[in-house]
């Protein structure tokens, strides 16, 4: 496919923006879609060209939107649908793409169809459209089998029914506020073809789709099997028995015909944590457009890690013909710039605890780096808000504020400290983020030396490095194509350089500087650099990356 005919995704730069802490325009606190309009003339100058729109659907907000109670409707706490529409217009006219996520694996227990099952018979059509079993043991009082909750605990809750009995159990593989869809039957396949063509009509540009490998579980529903300790045991590089299984492919082959139907380019990407070896058949013609590439995100700082990270990916989308997607951070991860603050052979837990203190400058440091050598790279990169701020990771929000449903069943730390409202004013109300002041997450005050105010036009600021990396990267058509990309042999030890688009992009992973000529060879001209401070001329400093043009 060449370069002029190339759909727009295939390359593209997409911005996730998370809706309850993006920008708040009515005051109360949590971000609307009236503050994410208001903010796309930022966007737009940052240079991305995309925007992927976490839930903004009706939800009782369990589990921060991805526990929807209507697809096609938008939760006031958010706005109304006309504020979506004004939202995808605006974006359009300033020549921005809208991603929307989608969640086909579960909905919320308040939706009307899970309230209709509930008050249903069992064996009934209404029950049918969730996945509910008898328990076991002698009157129904055990599980229907030993699955556990990715969020801890079982992952089926039992019911009352409506004799006050107790009955049926309910799957879910999330929150017990979230039972999951059951798509053996052909009503849920019906009901999200019609999401997706409400949202398509609408005018957004794809779907990311959420737990895009967990929608159909095995036959059977068999007992996953256990460790001696009695806990579920995954083999390493595999996925849990509920996850992955061959039928949910046809979900998405039965899906792109939708997309295809629709001009622009419509595209769906997939949140599908499975091994590397099974891309392949999640992607393609015929299939889904993308999905993302999330071993780049675990890659542990390290020439090996990285480049593993790299190359394995690019040979098994370039297989199918599809373009790799490349992420850093997102809504459920330890931001990268913390994630890298500490040493490569640090052990993550569910969020970071208190406790855990990375190294601040060298965390950034890292993250700064990381981020200019992902830029370089052919086929998509997808970026989180904030990380253009090089935001870290919140690690003291209070217990009694932390909404993470894993916080809450585990007490681990979990998901919040991501996703803290964004910085845009030093010396506004929580940081231009409120017109109040109001935060549904408290924001650090370290933020106020990061927001985008402070950083705009200012030489060596995380923002501008990242405005001048995606200019450079659009003029040089870095994201297309992948043919002769290539890990150049024989650098200095520590030292990882990819040639791709006319540019060498190397990444000094040591603690020490490098010779520019040893990596680049003699009259390279530098184009950009990730050390916020200039470096000593004609060296890569420790831990950073460049990108030359050479003779």
């Amino acid at each position: 496919m060449s370069p002029q005919h190339s759909p727009w995704w295939r390359d593209a730069v997409v911005y996730q923006v998370y809706p309850r802490s993006f920008a708040d325009a009515n005051g109360d606190g949590m971000g609307d879609l009236p503050g994410i309009t208001s903010r796309l003339p930022y966007l737009a100058g940052l240079g991305v060209d995309a925007i992927w729109l976490s839930p903004f659907y009706t939800s009782p907000q369990h589990d921060a939107g991805y526990d929807v109670a209507d697809y096609t409707d938008v939760d006031p706490r958010f706005g109304t649908l006309a504020d979506a529409d004004e939202l995808i217009a605006c974006a359009h006219e300033l020549g921005l793409r809208i991603i929307a996520d989608i969640v086909p694996n579960h909905s919320s227990s308040e939706h009307p169809l899970f309230q209709e099952a509930l008050a249903a018979a069992p064996g009934s059509p209404e029950r049918d459209m969730y996945i509910f079993r008898d328990g076991r043991g002698t009157r129904g009082e055990l599980p229907p089998n030993n699955w556990t909750s990715i969020f801890h605990g079982p992952a089926w809750t039992r019911v009352t029914e409506a004799d006050g009995t107790p009955g049926q159990w309910y799957l879910h593989i999330f929150d017990t506020t979230q039972p999951d869809w059951n798509w053996e039957n052909p009503a849920v396949h019906a009901l999200f073809a019609d999401v997706l063509r409400f949202w398509l009509d609408r005018g957004v540009d794809g779907f990311r789709v959420d737990v895009a490998h967990g929608m159909v579980k095995p036959d059977g529903l068999p007992d996953a099997t256990v460790t001696a300790e009695g806990l579920v045991d995954i083999p390493e590089g595999e996925a849990p028995i509920y996850f992955d299984n061959d039928g949910v492919l046809e979900i998405y082959r039965a899906w792109r015909p939708i997309l295809d139907s629709y001009d622009g380019d419509r595209m769906m990407v997939l949140e599908a944590w499975i091994p590397e070896k099974r891309l392949p058949l999640y992607i393609g013609d015929e299939k889904a457009h993308q999905s993302f590439n999330f071993g780049f995100l675990q890659a542990r700082w390290g020439v090996e890690t990285m480049r593993a990270a790299i190359e394995k990916p690019l040979a098994l989308a370039d297989a199918v013909g599809a373009p790799t997607t490349w992420v850093l951070s997102n809504h459920d991860v330890i931001r990268h710039a913390s994630r890298y603050g500490f040493t490569p052979d640090h052990r993550f837990g569910e969020g970071l605890a208190r406790d855990e203190v990375p190294d601040a400058e060298l965390g950034l440091r890292r993250a700064r780096a990381a981020s200019l050598l992902m830029l370089a790279l052919p086929g998509s990169a997808y970026l989180y808000q904030g990380e253009e701020l090089g935001l870290p990771e919140v690690r003291d929000i209070p217990d009694a504020l932390r909404e993470d449903p894993a916080h809450h069943r585990a007490g681990v730390p979990g998901r919040d400290g991501c996703r803290v409202p964004l910085p845009w004013e030093a010396d506004a109300p929580a940081y231009g983020f409120s017109p109040t002041g109001a935060s549904w997450l408290p924001q650090p005050a370290e933020f106020a030396s990061l927001a985008a105010d402070v950083q705009a036009d200012v030489d060596g600021s995380t923002l501008e490095m990242y405005r001048s990396a995606l200019r450079l990267r659009r003029e040089l058509r870095l994201g297309l194509p992948a043919e002769g990309i290539a890990v150049v042999e024989g650098m200095p030890d520590g030292v990882l350089a990819i040639d791709h688009g006319g540019i060498r992009a190397a990444v000094n992973t040591t603690q020490r500087p490098v010779p520019l000529e040893a990596v680049a060879g003699p009259g390279a001209e530098l184009l950009i650099a990730s050390a916020a401070a200039p470096a000593k001329e004609g060296m890569i400093p420790a831990d950073g990356t460049v990108w030359v043009r050479r003779p």
